[in-house]
């Protein structure tokens, strides 16, 4: 996984019981979809204007399609600085959840931080996610620390758990 070349497929093995997932780096032609997605994945999504902004920053954005499918199912921000990798953001279509999805999605991010040099990877996620901490910890993820009212909730604000793990 070398090469930076937009729309460049990648397959992923592993099987959920909605099927395989083929990855492929975000296009200029994928930011409406991309905003979509975020927009029925999160109560409080990332704007065009940031997800515009990750790809003139050179983010790996990664999109997740069903094999046989034309349209993406899940979407990952990638940060690589040195040997460190943070995953920004991971969203999964909702009503494709709980079907193993992120959890493939997770591990081809995980090894495309190996593959380009990182050797830990880290992310936050909201303190009241359960699903999500529980992927991340059986994938082998650590909670390493705590960043007070971080997320936005109707209410006011959240917690959000940093986690970690050696690459």
């Amino acid at each position: 996984m070398q090469s930076e070349q937009r729309g460049r497929r990648y397959k992923i093995t592993t099987v959920s019981d909605t099927g395989s997932l083929s990855f492929r780096l975000m296009s200029d032609n994928d930011l409406d979809a991309v905003c979509e997605l975020e927009a029925r994945a999160y109560e409080f999504p990332w704007s065009r204007a940031i997800i515009s902004g990750c790809r003139s920053v050179q983010y790996r954005i990664w999109l997740g399609e069903l094999v046989g499918q034309l349209r993406h199912v899940s979407q990952a921000f990638l940060s690589i600085t040195l040997d460190e990798a943070h995953i920004l953001n991971l969203a999964v279509e909702p009503h494709l959840r709980d079907r193993g999805l992120g959890s493939q999605t997770l591990r081809f991010l995980v090894e495309d931080a190996r593959g380009q040099g990182a050797r830990q990877i880290f992310l936050e996620v909201r303190a009241s996610n359960q699903p999500a901490i529980q992927m991340y910890l059986n994938q082998g993820f650590n909670e390493i620390g705590r960043r007070r009212h971080y997320y936005p909730t109707k209410d006011g604000r959240e917690d959000a758990l940093i986690l970690g793990m050696e690459l």
